[in-house]
């Protein structure tokens, strides 16, 4: 149980400035300036798997991680100029393991995972430095300026994402912010605020997300063709559809009529499934997925061809969806029932969950 008093002290030179500053605001003179701090974080006392420290700038968030948690915090990265994001994470590492932790922390983006570090947006930069740290950081990873240098949304969606993961990985994590907008979203176990020397242990749930789906017209696609990991082209044929939440456009799928030769199998597949970077990570792609999916099996069958592996990951979990097919590297895969690519792994799905026919109505789609 890390019970600790802490006193910085510096020596005060009194310069003239520092002399006419005192007369000018009343400071009292002294040859020393002192700050103290009594903690108590009683976090032996029970499993956990997350911990905040959060306050106002200058209560000790930053004193309080270096003397209890030194040896976990994270220092701030040197990332290569020309490597690639997958190359700056351990050597032992797989590139299913890399890929696979990027995605669960939110950033689930391949063409991005080529690039150097510098280049990618600052939301980006934040998923990647935590996907790192877990990586690096197999006890206990602790982060300071948590959220600071990414907007609000970013934030709190990244910080879901982030705690999915943790405990997920059965990792330990602590957070120092500023920020009490993320405590819900992070959902931590314990939380303390060093300016209230305040310790309390949590049990929160992350706010609920209302997305509302829509009809859109392929015009929508151009806010998505960049974050799509194969092809920026949109079938003119496809029916579209968007994800929205609080009224902006978040999420894109798009849905091909699938006619084939065996009768039996003729139904619709999906073209283009994208969910935007600052959204990734808590399961909105795989939500609207699942509905328009539910939308159109009450016209027929309902497949999805994919190569990217979270959804591969999350196709494989659900009891919505059936693997029919895997098509290896210049193989054409048995029984398969629309061509592949043969440059690359592909997993093809069937959506076996319930038909939707209240809202297929409410769509014209029946």
């Amino acid at each position: 149980m890390p019970r600790l008093n802490i006193v910085r002290m510096s020596n005060i030179i009194r310069t003239p400035r520092v002399v006419q500053l005192e007369s000018l605001f009343d400071v009292p003179k002294a040859s020393h300036s002192q700050e103290f701090w009594k903690i108590e974080l009683p976090i032996e006392d029970f499993p956990w798997h997350i911990g905040l420290i959060v306050g106002p700038s200058g209560s000790g968030k930053s004193t309080l991680l270096k003397e209890v948690f030194g040896p976990y915090l994270i220092p701030e990265y040197q990332w290569d100029p020309e490597k690639s994001i997958v190359d700056s994470f351990p050597a032992h590492m797989s590139i299913k393991e890399i890929t696979m932790l990027l995605s669960s922390v939110g950033f689930s983006s391949p063409p991005s995972w080529i690039r150097p570090f510098q280049v990618l947006s600052n939301g980006e930069k934040f998923r990647v430095t935590i996907a790192r740290a877990l990586a690096e950081n197999q006890e206990i990873t602790v982060i300071d300026e948590f959220t600071s240098v990414v907007d609000r949304t970013v934030a709190q969606i990244g910080s879901a994402a982030i705690a999915r993961t943790i405990r997920k990985r059965q990792q330990k994590f602590i957070a120092a912010s500023c920020h009490y907008d993320i405590i819900d979203w992070l959902e931590p176990d314990w939380i303390y605020e060093p300016h209230l020397n305040k310790f309390q242990r949590v049990c929160l749930q992350r706010p609920q997300i209302q997305m509302e789906v829509k009809r859109v017209d392929k015009s929508a696609w151009d806010i998505f063709k960049k974050h799509h990991y194969l092809s920026a082209d949109l079938n003119v044929a496809a029916k579209c559809f968007g994800g929205f939440i609080n009224g902006e456009i978040v999420a894109f799928v798009a849905v091909l009529p699938f006619p084939h030769r065996i009768k039996s199998t003729c139904g619709w597949r999906e073209h283009r499934l994208v969910c935007l970077p600052d959204y990734q990570g808590i399961g909105i792609g795989k939500v609207i997925s699942d509905y328009v999916a539910s939308l159109f099996k009450c016209k027929g069958h309902y497949y999805g061809q994919t190569s990217h592996p979270a959804l591969i990951y999350a196709r494989a979990k659900s009891k919505n969806w059936k693997l029919i097919n895997r098509s290896k590297l210049g193989v054409i895969p048995k029984g398969v029932l629309w061509k592949p690519s043969y440059n690359r792994y592909s997993y093809g799905f069937k959506y076996i969950g319930p038909a939707n026919y209240e809202d297929a109505e409410g769509f014209g789609i029946i």
